[in-house]
């Protein structure tokens, strides 16, 4: 997909913003491996305490990852001064994860000028174990009478 915008500084200024943004993104431990435009790649750790009685990573953690991987795919491709939230997301989960890493793919399938849609498949250790898609209202910036 072509982009009338693209800041590379954003990729960069973005890359491993989840570890020092703190809250959810920073407790969850997301981790941005691979960003280019209209592309996010994001891993988590399906740690020992985050497990449900049963075993099983809450559903809550992918919904945060699927969630976080929605807004912060948009930045690099909005016009500067943007910035967006999430209106809606659907997510399927597929299979259960006991262990091991989450990789979630995210990439831009349309962006409009109010709006993006995004799809998001999360794997673990080479299972499908989520798909998602979800919408963004793009939010320009706002102008400041002189």
């Amino acid at each position: 997909m072509e982009f009338a915008h693209f800041n590379p500084q954003v990729v960069e200024d973005l890359q491993n913003a989840a570890a020092g943004a703190g809250g959810l993104s920073r407790y969850l431990d997301f981790r941005h491996t691979e960003f280019t435009a209209g592309r996010l790649v994001v891993e988590m750790t399906a740690r020992e305490d985050l497990l449900t009685p049963f075993g099983n990573l809450h559903g809550g953690c992918l919904s945060a990852m699927v969630d976080h991987c929605l807004g912060v795919v948009f930045y690099p491709v909005i016009p500067g001064g943007s910035w967006v939230a999430t209106t809606e997301f659907k997510l399927n989960l597929l299979q259960p994860v006991t262990s091991g890493v989450c990789v979630a793919v995210t990439d831009i399938i349309a962006l409009g000028k109010r709006s993006g849609v995004a799809r998001i498949d999360i794997t673990n250790n080479g299972r499908a174990v989520c798909a998602a898609q979800g919408t963004v209202t793009v939010v320009g910036p706002r102008h400041t009478p002189s």
